[in-house]
């Protein structure tokens, strides 16, 4: 049989990128604030987004899951955020775009199929309804899924009462209602005829601080005070 004879490289012969070494230490950071189920699944992932100039699977820091969820939907603020960071540009997303990077965050599949069959959603869907109902699998009311939505979709500065425009609040309030919280649409109407009113000097912006104030309606009729 044969030898084949194979070239020998020294070291000289090898040229090493001068920037591998912050990629590599970039991606290091990244694995670290994502924590990934699957490291190897994701960090497939992350260097084909980098390869094609898109925006990589990575959370912006390091976070707990929720510890009060009945089930492990593997979501978090985090994830979700993340998505958002990806997707949220174009306003309706095919779902084979979500479940791409669904999968890529090591997200269970039968929870997206779970979310798209509830949102009766067909080849595609709108991408605030989606995450609306993404969030909605990580908190407990529509008051706590509308702060967390305004939270992701909020343009503020971290750390800053998260505001966005009442446009899209009212969109997100009559999607859940109607989706998840079986509220009864006059009590929405009245819900947002009672912000519509208090928000003219608020640059048509509204934040979890009005809508949970103790003195707001609730946005479900059987909240508890």
């Amino acid at each position: 049989m044969p030898i084949i004879e194979e070239p020998y490289y020294c070291h000289e012969q090898i040229e090493i990128p001068p920037i591998l070494p912050d990629i590599l230490k970039q991606f290091t950071k990244a694995a670290i604030r994502t924590q990934p189920k699957d490291p190897l699944a994701w960090s497939y992932e992350y260097f084909k987004a980098l390869a094609h100039n898109e925006i990589p699977p990575v959370k912006e820091r390091l976070e707990m899951a929720y510890c009060s969820q009945k089930t492990d939907t593997g979501l978090t603020e985090g994830i979700l955020k993340t998505l958002h960071n990806q997707l949220g540009m174009c306003h309706r997303i095919p779902l084979c775009k979500i479940e791409e990077k669904w999968l890529a965050l090591g997200l269970p599949l039968l929870r997206l199929q779970a979310i798209w069959t509830t949102g009766k959603f067909g080849y595609d869907a709108p991408w605030t309804h989606f995450l609306a109902l993404a969030a909605a699998q990580i908190s407990p009311t529509v008051s706590d899924t509308l702060a967390l939505l305004c939270s992701l979709f909020t343009t503020d500065p971290e750390g800053s009462d998260p505001a966005i425009p009442f446009g899209l609040f009212t969109s997100l309030y009559y999607f859940l209602a109607a989706e998840i919280g079986s509220v009864p649409k006059s009590h929405v109407r009245h819900v947002i005829q009672h912000h519509a009113y208090n928000i003219q000097g608020s640059c048509g912006l509204i934040s979890p601080r009005v809508f949970q104030h103790r003195m707001a309606p609730k946005l479900h009729p059987d909240q508890p005070k």
